[in-house]
């Protein structure tokens, strides 16, 4: 039964963790969440989006690094680990700041799964990314695609996911590796586009578009990628990866004619030079999550635009703008 099972959430306080978390609460299951709130980006949006949790039976929350926590200890009697914790961001990784993406992204997720040999784990889930693929010329991305990152970032994750299917192969880990391409909605990370939009939109900004907005990319509404995980919970073989897109692949220049019919504002936009580890294309070929996942994204973008400018208004707007 699910109410006798244990979930463990890592990074539980960002974006899609909080959403996670939630979901597992109503699937029945109790919930471990950890977050060391880095200082990425405000911690007070974080405390706001684990304010229901905190409130929610079957739920405990730890602040603390995972790198400096007894990880046996705290995988004791938890069945799933859904290890979303990781230093977000494609351009704040280059020069000295790749430092933490090394310590929070690959060595916290070696020392988890160090640990995870210890336990006896159903599944183990890790928030791997699009940015493993870089540019590639070759779309759909498919699985097979060759992965060239072109950030320190992808290369983070990708050691990640090396790692993930290296503890399935040699120990038994039973970790699956899902490929988030551009999650958004309500709470998405003030880094994040939409995000930006929103704001320079609300406050009277000007959009900043690096490229010709030309650039195309496959969102991902954040509750089809919570979906992703709580199918893989029960599928998917041990060191498998998967692709989670939406299947709402346009430009970035949509997007922006889409804003202004949901904000119904008109607002300045200037086109920039591309920044470092930017890719072009992203558009996910979804047929095994599809095949062994039974994965299917349901939210179109215009509707999951629209539950984010809903949200931006009623919570970024009225208490941190």
């Amino acid at each position: 039964m699910a109410s006798q099972e244990t979930c463990l959430v890592t990074g539980v306080a960002g974006f899609i963790g909080s959403h996670l978390a939630e979901r597992l609460l109503r699937e029945g299951y109790r919930v471990v969440g950890v977050d060391c709130f880095t200082d990425y980006y405000a911690r007070e949006i974080k405390e706001h989006n684990i304010q229901g949790l905190l409130q929610a039976p079957g739920f405990t929350f730890i602040e603390a690094d995972l790198g400096e926590m007894d990880l046996v200890s705290l995988l004791e009697g938890v069945s799933y680990v859904f290890h979303q914790a990781a230093q977000a961001g494609v351009r704040a990784s280059w020069g000295q700041s790749f430092a933490i993406y090394t310590t929070l992204n690959i060595l916290n997720t070696q020392k988890l799964l160090e640990a995870a040999r210890q336990s006896k784990l159903k599944k183990f889930i890790y928030a791997s990314s699009s940015s493993v693929y870089g540019d590639s010329d070759e779309l759909p991305l498919r699985e097979t695609t060759l992965l060239r990152p072109v950030s320190p970032y992808g290369v983070s994750k990708l050691a990640g996911e090396h790692l993930a299917r290296l503890y399935a192969k040699n120990f038994g880990v039973p970790t699956v590796s899902l490929r988030y391409f551009t999650v958004y909605g309500p709470r998405q990370r003030p880094d994040m586009a939409f995000h930006k939009f929103l704001r320079a939109i609300y406050t009277g900004g000007t959009i900043h578009i690096y490229g010709d907005g030309e650039q195309t990319r496959d969102f991902t509404f954040v509750s089809d990628a919570v979906e992703a995980n709580i199918l893989a919970m029960t599928r998917g073989e041990p060191g498998s990866y998967f692709n989670i897109g939406g299947g709402s692949r346009v430009t970035v220049n949509h997007c922006l004619d889409l804003l202004r019919q949901i904000t119904g504002r008109d607002f300045p936009v200037r086109y920039e030079t591309p920044q470092h580890g930017d890719v072009r294309h992203t558009w996910a070929d979804t047929t095994a999550a599809r095949n062994e996942l039974g994965f299917c994204p349901r939210v179109s973008l215009e509707e999951g635009l629209r539950a984010e400018d809903e949200w931006f208004r009623e919570v970024i707007l009225k208490r941190f703008l």
